[in-house]
């Protein structure tokens, strides 16, 4: 344990502390999300922005720390095919022209672990000097890419192609199953999540890095989320105490999808 967990640690703010912050901010969020129409106020949707960072940091400890990382990927992966079929009939049972249910974490958890997974592959090729495991995870790092490229070029040419929107929707849903860097939710923030893992026993480094992220989103302006204030995640995160807590990762994996859609079939039923 380095210095700067050492201190962090009187604070007492484990692993699992951090992650119920961060799920009581994204309910905040996402409250906003599914009431905008009625006029909840755009403040409630500042609460979330510090929630990527928050899970992301917290994902690079557990991807670590865990024996079995194809299981950890495999059950990000399954949380996140799950959600694009559940987000897809939901919608079409239940459909509400005021918000479109694009939530899928899950596939930005499992697309960043996919690059934890590049890192060390790389770093082990590099040390072993096999060529082998430096061109494995270079193969490797390419894959969310190349599975996004068909997506994009169907975008492009949807309109000029005149697809059903029926169809359109089938073919979108089918590519959101793979992962890719052009769909996953977090867009850019996901990259954070990479640089948490290969700064892992610096503290430091992983605030400079948000930081810098969030001047970088600060610096767009005109941004209605201030998605800048994700550096609030700072706090949390140097309060970290390197410890595990009492866990709780299927309690994520429930409550995620589970608020998302109590929140929507509510919305819809009041809206009528």
């Amino acid at each position: 344990m380095n210095a700067q967990i050492g201190i962090a640690g009187r604070f007492r703010l484990n692993a699992t502390a951090i992650k119920i912050i961060a799920i009581a901010l994204m309910l905040v969020d996402h409250i906003h999300q599914m009431f905008s129409w009625a006029g909840v106020p755009v403040v409630l949707k500042w609460f979330g922005r510090p929630v990527f960072p928050l899970l992301l940091f917290i994902m690079a400890e557990s991807f670590y720390h865990t024996r079995d990382r194809k299981k950890f990927l495999f059950r990000l992966l399954i949380g996140a095919w799950f959600m694009v079929i559940a987000n897809t009939v939901l919608q079409a049972l239940m459909p509400n022209y005021e918000i479109v249910l694009m939530n899928g974490a899950f596939m930005s958890f499992f697309v960043a672990g996919l690059y934890m997974l590049f890192w060390d592959m790389l770093v082990a090729g590099i040390k072993t000097k096999s060529p082998k495991k430096i061109i494995a995870a270079i193969l490797l790092c390419f894959v969310p890419v190349l599975s996004g490229l068909p997506a994009l070029f169907i975008a492009q040419f949807a309109f000029q192609w005149q697809l059903p929107l029926p169809v359109l929707r089938l073919i979108i849903n089918a590519f959101l199953l793979l992962p890719s860097v052009f769909t996953q939710e977090a867009g850019l923030i996901m990259a954070l999540g990479v640089l948490f893992y290969i700064f892992k026993t610096r503290r430091l480094a992983q605030i400079a890095a948000l930081v810098a992220f969030s001047l970088f989103y600060f610096a767009m302006g005109n941004d209605a989320a201030n998605q800048w204030l994700m550096v609030l995640a700072a706090i949390p995160m140097l309060l970290y105490n390197g410890e595990k807590g009492l866990g709780i990762k299927y309690f994520f994996y429930v409550f995620y999808p589970a608020h998302i859609y109590l929140l929507y079939v509510a919305a819809t039923l009041i809206k009528g």
